[in-house]
C-alpha cells in the first residue's frame, strides 16, 4: 500500500508500515509534509495486523529531521503549524501501535519531539538530538511534556532551556535512544527488532502500549491541549517570540525585549 505522497515516501509490507521523510536536504517539516504524516498514520488505522510504525529518512536527505519550518512559525500559519505538528502526536497516541524511528543524522526540535514519541530509537554514531527552540525566543511544546517522563526531569530542563545538542551515546545514556550502531549496522538491527515483533500479536501490542501510556497518570493529549493553549495564545504573542523567528528568517542575531 502506498498513498501520493510528495514529501514523504510510504508504505505497508510484512505487518510493518514505514514513513520515510523525504524533503532533502534536512527534511525541514512544513505543513504539508505533516499533514501528509497524518494521513499516513490514519491509512495505518486500517490495517489491524500492523505491528510497528517506523520512521526513517531517505538516503538523500542529511538529517532525520532539523525540525518544523520556520518561515510557517509566523501569525498568519502558526495555528495551522501547531495544529498540523500536534496531529502526529495524537494520532500516534490514538492508534497505539509500537513506533521505531531510524535516525542517521541530526533529529533536532520537531525531529527530536517525534524521537521522544518513539517507543524504540536506534541511532548511528553521527546522530545528533536537541531542542534548539529557546534560542528562537520559544520553547517545544511536546518536549516539554514528554522529556521529563524520557531522559529525567534535570536533564530535560537542561536540554530544553539551553537548547544544546547531545550526541547519540549520551541520548542513549540518558534513555531517548535505545540503541547505537554503525551506519553498516542500522539496517540489520532494525530488522532484527521488527522480526521480534512480527512473532508476537498485534493486538496484544497495541494494548501493552495503551496500559504503557496509562501508566503516566494524565492523558497526553489533554495536558498538550493546556501546553498548546500556552504556546498559541500567550507565548506567540509576546515580542520575542515573534523577534526570534524574524531574526532566523533574516539571518541576523536577536535583539531580546524580554516582552
Amino acid at each position: 500500500m502506498a498513498g501520493d505522497y510528495q514529501y514523504i515516501n510510504f508504505t505497508i509490507a510484512n505487518r510493518v508500515a514505514r514513513i520515510t521523510f523525504a524533503r532533502p536536504p534536512l527534511n525541514v517539516l512544513n505543513i504539508s509534509m505533516m499533514r501528509e504524516i497524518v494521513t499516513a498514520l490514519n491509512e495505518c488505522s486500517s490495517e489491524r495486523s500492523i505491528v510497528a510504525i517506523v520512521f526513517d529518512s531517505a538516503k538523500e536527505c542529511r538529517a532525520f529531521s532539523a525540525g518544523v519550518a520556520i518561515e510557517e512559525h509566523i501569525e498568519g500559519t502558526i495555528y495551522q503549524m501547531l495544529d498540523s505538528f500536534h496531529a502526529i502526536f495524537r494520532t500516534l497516541e490514538q492508534l497505539a501501535k509500537p513506533v521505531i524511528s531510524i535516525v542517521d543524522g541530526p533529529a533536532l526540535g520537531g525531529g527530536c519531539e517525534l524521537i521522544a514519541a518513539s517507543d524504540i530509537v536506534i541511532a548511528t554514531e553521527r546522530a545528533r538530538f536537541g531542542q534548539p527552540e529557546i534560542k528562537l525566543g520559544v520553547f517545544p511544546p511536546v518536549a516539554a511534556l514528554l522529556m521529563p517522563r524520557i531522559i529525567g526531569d534535570k536533564m530535560a530542563r537542561e536540554l530544553i532551556l539551553t537548547g544544546d545538542l547531545i550526541d547519540a551515546k549520551e541520548a542513549a545514556r540518558h534513555g531517548l535512544v535505545n540503541h547505537v550502531v554503525t551506519v553498516a549496522e542500522i539496517e540489520a538491527k532494525t530488522l532484527e527488532i521488527l522480526a521480534k515483533l512480527r512473532e508476537l500479536s498485534a493486538t496484544a501490542l497495541e494494548m501493552a502500549k495503551k496500559a504503557l501510556d496509562l501508566g503516566r497518570g494524565r492523558s497526553f493529549d489533554t495536558a498538550l491541549d493546556d501546553v498548546e493553549n500556552l504556546y498559541l495564545n500567550e507565548l506567540m504573542k509576546t515580542f520575542d517570540a515573534n523577534e526570534g523567528i524574524e531574526a532566523f528568517m533574516q539571518r541576523r542575531k536577536p535583539v531580546w525585549r524580554n516582552r
